[in-house]
């Protein structure tokens, strides 16, 4: 008469053996991960790209709003206008 729990150590074994091989590794599995990580790659290239390109449009659209603005005139003359203006009453009008 066999006792009881032998059956179970013999469906435990089984199910050793079977996640051993679950557990080893064959070409498929490695081109399954070889392709995987490629995209993966890819797609972090892609999400990098978009982000730049967006600070980069952002950028260009601040600069052109910034140069196409009309400059708000200062109050009174310039210093360098004034500078000038002093040079000029110093020399008279033909120098």
């Amino acid at each position: 008469m066999t006792h009881p729990t032998d059956r179970h150590t013999d469906d435990f074994d089984d199910l050793d053996t079977l996640l051993a091989q679950a557990r080893t590794l064959g070409p498929a599995d490695l081109g399954a991960a070889d392709r995987f990580l490629t995209r993966r790659r890819a797609a972090r290239t892609r999400s990098r790209a978009g982000w730049l390109t967006g600070a980069l449009a952002s950028a260009a659209l601040v600069a052109g709003l910034t140069v196409l603005r009309p400059a708000t005139p200062l109050p009174g003359p310039l210093p360098s206008s004034a500078a000038y203006d002093a040079y000029q009453s110093a020399w008279g009008a033909d120098w």
